[in-house]
Order: C-alpha cells, then structure tokens, then sequence
C-alpha cells in the first residue's frame, strides 16, 4: 500500500512535467499558435501518451489477474 501511495504522490506531484515537449517543437507549435490563434499542443500531447499506458495496464492486469482479482477482494474484505 505504501508503494502505491508513493507512485500516486509522484505522479500528482510531476503532473506540471506531463506537459512537457521537445524544444523544437514547442518552438514550432508556439509559431503556429500565433499564426492560428489558440494552441492544444500538450493536450494532443497527453492523448497521444494516454494510449500507450493504457495497453501496458491492459496487458499488465491480464497478464496478472489471477493475482490481482484475489488481493482486491482481500483488500476489500479487510476495509469492510
């Protein structure tokens, strides 16, 4: 429990560094912006990144789910 309470600390605490992007193309998307007006450069950024985590916990929970369903019930049985 205390491993996941430190990688949920981590992630809320880094969440300004999610945004981030290379130097070239913040420099190009920021021209563009100016030229358009408006910029959702990071929040394409964000989408784009979301996929990959998201087939990694896919593949993770069905890799182990014989293993992770029984300790959830666990976990839930020792909160109720």
């Amino acid at each position: 429990m205390k491993r996941l309470s430190l990688i949920l600390f981590f992630l809320v605490w880094f969440v300004q560094d999610l945004n981030a992007q290379c130097a070239m193309c913040k420099a190009v998307a920021e021209d563009k912006a100016e030229e358009v007006g408006g910029s959702n450069v990071n929040t394409a950024v964000v989408y784009i990144m979301i996929i990959p985590y998201i087939i990694i916990i896919s593949v993770a929970f069905f890799a182990f789910r014989k293993k992770i369903i029984p300790f959830l019930k666990e976990m839930k049985n020792a909160k109720g």
